[in-house]
C-alpha cells in the first residue's frame, strides 16, 4: 500500500503519495474546480518524463521549481498560481514564441494545439510573427507526413516516441533547449529516413510541427466530379474515436451518424471496412490453416498492418516471407468494389473513386505500393484520416451529434461481423482470425466465442490453443519496440509460435496517427486507446454475427464470384507481394 503524506496546494491540505513528483501529485489528487492544474509542453506520459519548456514550474516553499523534476515532501506549501508563477510561465511562453511561427489560422491543428491553448490561457495576442528571413521550407518529401520545423517547440517527443516505443529512430536531436535541432535523420528529408508512417510522432506532437499530408481537397474535387461514382469505406477505430472531434466522450461508438454524415457529404455508397475485414479473415485463417497443414513457413505473421510491414521491409527484410501474403481490409474492400460491385452495379470501373477513412497515416503509403491494384486498377484512390474527416464535416459546417445513432451502411456488404469490428484494437486481428481458424481445421464452431488471452492494452501477450489434436502458439504485440523484442527471441529460437500478430502503433489501430489528438492532461488521467478499443469489444459482444465465416455478404462473394477463400481469383484481387528496402 502506497505512503500518503500531507501537503498544501494553494492553501488546501491533501493528502498523496510519497516520492511523487509535484506534477504526479496534483495530478493524481485531481482536483482540477480548485484550479491546481499545472500546465506541460513537453511531458507526455510514457513518453517524455519530464518537462522543460518552463511552463511546468510551481512555487514550492517560497521557491520556483519545475514541477515534474521536485519530488514532494511532508509539509510543503504549494501554490499553482501565484503572481511568480503566472510570470515565469509567460516568460517561458515568450521564448517559445520567438521561434516559433504563429500563421495559426492555417494550420491544421489551430484549434487543437496545446501551445496555442496555453497562450489563450495566458494572455496572448496578436503576437509578432518569424521574420520571413527564418522561416525554414517545409519538408513534404514523405506521401504520408508534412514536417514543419517553424511551429517545433523542441519537446522531443517526436524523437522519444520514434526510438523508444517504435525502435526506428527516424527523427534526432542535436543541441540544447530552445537551439535544440530536429531534423530526420538523413538529410535528403524523412522520406528516405527509415520511415515506417506509422504517424506516433504526429500523435504525440503538441503542435502542428508533425501532420499527416491532407488530401481533403482531393476527395472533394472528386465529389464535385459529375463523371465519378464515389464510393467511402469507413474503419471501425474511426467510429471509436471520430466523436472526440465533436465533444463526445473518449470511446464513444458513432457509427450510424458517421454514416449520416458521410451522406450529407456527397459520397454515392457509404460502407463499412468491417466487411473487408471479415474477408481479410476468410484467407487469411485459410493461408494459416494451409501453411499448418503443408509444413510451410511458420510463424505466419498478419499483414494488416502497413506500418509493420514497412518496418518489416527496412528492418527483417529475411521474415518477409512469414507475412501473410493476404492485403489490408481497407484494399481488399477497394478491389473489390471496382471488380464483384463495378459489375454488379454496371459501373465502369475506371470512373470509381474509393476514398478510405483510415485511423492510419501509413494507410496513405500503402495505396501507393507496387502490387495494390487487384482489378487492374488502384484499390484504392484516396485515404484520408479520422482528423481529416473531422476536419470535412466542420467544413461542411454538418452538425454531427444532430444525425441518428441508428444509420444504416449501404448494401450489398451490409453489416458485418463483430470479428470485423475488433480489427480496431490489438489482439482483435488474432482473436478473429482464431474464430475462423477453428472453424477451418475443424469443421466445427468454436465452443467459446472469445480468446480473450490476446486482449488488452499489454504490449506483448502470448497464449496456446488446442485444435483439432494441434497446439496453435500465438503471440501478438502492438508497438514496433515491442515487435522488435519479439522477433528477436523468434529469430534467435527462444520462442515457437505458428501465428503473430504485429500492430505497428501502440494499442493498435485505435491510437493511430490519424486519430483525435488528445493533450497530455487528458492522456496523463486516461487509457485514450483501452477506452476506444472497449467501444469495439462492446460492439462485437452485441453484434448478431461475430464470426467472419458466417457473414451472409461474405457468403455470397464466394459463392457467386471468388469461389472459395485461396482461389486463383482471391489471389489475384486480395493478395500482394513484399519488397526489401
Amino acid at each position: 500500500m502506497d505512503t500518503l503524506i500531507k501537503v498544501n496546494v494553494n492553501l488546501i491540505d491533501i493528502n498523496v503519495k510519497k516520492g511523487a513528483t509535484i506534477l504526479e501529485a496534483v495530478r493524481d489528487a485531481n482536483f482540477s474546480f480548485l484550479d491546481m492544474k499545472i500546465p506541460t509542453l513537453y511531458y507526455l506520459k510514457g513518453v517524455v518524463d519530464v518537462d522543460d519548456s518552463g511552463v511546468c514550474v510551481v512555487e514550492a516553499d517560497g521557491e520556483l521549481v519545475n514541477a515534474s523534476r521536485t519530488r514532494i515532501k511532508e509539509g510543503m506549501k504549494i501554490q499553482t498560481r501565484s503572481e511568480a508563477v503566472v510570470a515565469a510561465r509567460k516568460e517561458a511562453l515568450e521564448k517559445i514564441l520567438k521561434i516559433h511561427n504563429k500563421a495559426c489560422i492555417h494550420c491544421f491543428r489551430t484549434g487543437n494545439c496545446e501551445l496555442q491553448d496555453l497562450l489563450h490561457e495566458y494572455g496572448f495576442r496578436d503576437e509578432e510573427d518569424l521574420p520571413q528571413k527564418d522561416i525554414e521550407l517545409l519538408d513534404t518529401s514523405s506521401k504520408v507526413l508534412v514536417r514543419d520545423n517553424n511551429k517545433c517547440i523542441r519537446c522531443k517527443r517526436c524523437i522519444n516516441v520514434c526510438a523508444k516505443m517504435q525502435a526506428v529512430s527516424a527523427i534526432a536531436a542535436t543541441g540544447e533547449g530552445l537551439n535544440t535541432v530536429i531534423a530526420p535523420a538523413s538529410s535528403k528529408g524523412l522520406a528516405a529516413a527509415s520511415c515506417v508512417n506509422c504517424g506516433q510522432c504526429v500523435a504525440v506532437c503538441p503542435t502542428g510541427a508533425l501532420v499527416e499530408k491532407e488530401h481533403t481537397d482531393l476527395v472533394k474535387e472528386a465529389l464535385d466530379d459529375p463523371d465519378k461514382f464515389v464510393v467511402v469505406q469507413v474503419a471501425p477505430a474511426v467510429r471509436a474515436a471520430i466523436g472526440e472531434n465533436f465533444d463526445f466522450n473518449i470511446g464513444n461508438d458513432v457509427r450510424g451518424r458517421l454514416a449520416g454524415v458521410l451522406r450529407d457529404l456527397g459520397f454515392d455508397k457509404v460502407f463499412d471496412t468491417k466487411f473487408g475485414a471479415d474477408l481479410t479473415i476468410m484467407e487469411e485463417a485459410n493461408e494459416l490453416v494451409e501453411r499448418i497443414k503443408n509444413d510451410g513457413v511458420l510463424p505466419m505473421i498478419t499483414s494488416c498492418c502497413p506500418g509493420w510491414v514497412k518496418y518489416a521491409e527496412h528492418f527483417y527484410p529475411d521474415m518477409l516471407d512469414n507475412i501473410s501474403s493476404c492485403k489490408s481490409p481497407h484494399t481488399m474492400f477497394g478491389a473489390v468494389i471496382k471488380s464483384y460491385l463495378a459489375e454488379k452495379m454496371g459501373l465502369d470501373k475506371n470512373k470509381i473513386v474509393v476514398v478510405s477513412v483510415m485511423p492510419c497515416t501509413a494507410k496513405k503509403f500503402e495505396i501507393t505500393r507496387d502490387d495494390e491494384c487487384g482489378a487492374g486498377v488502384p484499390d484504392v484512390d484516396i485515404v484520408i484520416t479520422t482528423n481529416e474527416l473531422a476536419k470535412m464535416i466542420q467544413d461542411a459546417e454538418l452538425k454531427f451529434e444532430s444525425y441518428s445513432a441508428t444509420e444504416k451502411y449501404d448494401e450489398p456488404f451490409g453489416e458485418g461481423t463483430g470479428a470485423g469490428v475488433i480489427f480496431g484494437a490489438t489482439g482483435g486481428v488474432m482473436e478473429a482470425a482464431l474464430r475462423t481458424a477453428v472453424k477451418t481445421l475443424t469443421g466445427e464452431e468454436a465452443e467459446a466465442i472469445g480468446f480473450t488471452e490476446v486482449r488488452g492494452m499489454n504490449g506483448i501477450k502470448e497464449a496456446s490453443y488446442k485444435v483439432a489434436g494441434n497446439t496453435i502458439k500465438v503471440a501478438v504485440a502492438s508497438g514496433l519496440a515491442n515487435a522488435n523484442a519479439l522477433l528477436t527471441k523468434i529469430k534467435n529460437g527462444e520462442a515457437d509460435y505458428q501465428f503473430v500478430e504485429i500492430m505497428a502503433c501502440p494499442g493498435g489501430c485505435v491510437n493511430g496517427g490519424g486519430q483525435p489528438h488528445q493533450n497530455a492532461h487528458v492522456r496523463a488521467m486516461n487509457d485514450v486507446p483501452g477506452k476506444r478499443a472497449a467501444a469495439l469489444y462492446t460492439h462485437d459482444e452485441k453484434s448478431a454475427l461475430r464470426r467472419s465465416h458466417e457473414d451472409p455478404a461474405i457468403t455470397e462473394l464466394y459463392k457467386n464470384y471468388l469461389g472459395q477463400p485461396g482461389s486463383e481469383k482471391a489471389h489475384e484481387l486480395l493478395h500482394t507481394t513484399y519488397v526489401m528496402r
